[in-house]
């Protein structure tokens, strides 16, 4: 398999995972890991959060082994904070530093950070310049398109970013406005390729193997990361390497092994969690695991209600029943 390299950091050049706040937590990243993940980054951390000494934005930043390499992604809008941040950081021993500019959800880009960052280009790189003056790893961005459709900018954004010192730029390709919605606009990521040197990350709508290999093939990106198409499916990894390897697709497991690799997610998070947190953030990953599957509606519908892991043994147990 073929590496790219972010800084002095070598990555293979498969599939890596998407930053997905409140979704890929520890047991989510090792389970990618296991299957394949060539790179993986953590859920996004508040700057500021961990400036105050916030113990949730602190434990965000624990960095396992198993991990590597790895980035801890975070994020804000002020400089000052930005670089007291990544001084905190360091003592993690990161492999990457990643900022995020592309966060869509209200409550981050309403004080200026996520998304909102497309709109002020300056301030942007003076966040970069600010994390890499303390950095003792290299430094990336997450960016998107644009803000809306009247602003697509990613290509000069990024190089604006490269000149502030970032090490490499991930392009999710659609506006804060789309949020998740409508097809992600490839030909964003190979425009940005084209407008720098660093290594550049595509993402966006990679759910196979074919997917991924086409992403490669048609933006020239250096390295493809998967997002909503891990959800309750880990495997796309392994999936997606074979793929790269040999052109062939690996066929989806069977529904037997769908539900072993199900309850060994569920029992990770119960594990790094407590049982009350664990249990009740697998409802949405029973639901994920379970869709497509036949009668999945009503059984999904059940997911809502789960309160133990006995609730899910009794759904895998009607699953296979049905």
């Amino acid at each position: 398999m073929k590496t790219i390299t972010i800084g002095n950091v070598k990555i293979e050049q498969s599939a890596a995972l998407s930053p997905m706040a409140s979704v890929a937590d520890r047991a989510y990243r090792e389970i990618c890991r296991e299957f394949g993940a060539s790179y993986l980054v953590s859920e996004m951390v508040s700057a500021k959060g961990l400036c105050y000494g916030g113990a949730g934005s602190l434990e965000l930043c624990e960095v396992y082994p198993s991990e590597r390499p790895y980035a801890i992604q975070l994020f804000g809008e002020e400089p000052e904070f930005m670089a007291r941040a990544v001084e905190i950081v360091n003592r993690f021993r990161p492999d990457i530093i990643d900022i995020n500019m592309g966060c869509p959800v209200a409550k981050v880009v309403n004080q200026g950070g996520g998304s909102a960052l497309m709109k002020t280009p300056r301030l942007a790189a003076e966040l970069v310049k600010a994390a890499v003056s303390r950095a003792e790893c290299p430094v990336t961005v997450k960016i998107r398109s644009g803000w809306d459709e009247n602003s697509i900018n990613a290509p000069e954004f990024a190089a604006l970013m490269e000149q502030a010192g970032a090490a490499a730029a991930a392009v999710h390709p659609r506006t804060r406005k789309q949020l998740y919605s409508s097809l992600s606009d490839w030909s964003i990521i190979k425009k940005v390729k084209e407008a720098v040197k660093i290594p550049v990350i595509g993402n966006g709508d990679v759910r196979t193997g074919a997917d991924a290999k086409r992403m490669y093939l048609e933006t020239g990106c250096d390295l493809v990361s998967v997002a909503r198409g891990s959800n309750g499916r880990p495997w796309v990894f392994k999936q997606i390497r074979h793929f790269l390897e040999t052109g062939e697709e690996l066929p989806e497991p069977d529904l037997e092994e769908k539900l072993k690799i199900m309850l060994m997610h569920v029992d990770r998070l119960i594990e790094y969690k407590g049982e009350d947190t664990g249990i009740r953030e697998a409802r949405k990953l029973v639901a994920w695991y379970l869709k497509g599957v036949r009668g999945s509606a009503k059984i999904r519908g059940a997911a809502g209600e789960i309160s133990s892991r006995d609730d899910i043994l009794r759904i895998c147990g009607r699953v296979l029943g049905e």
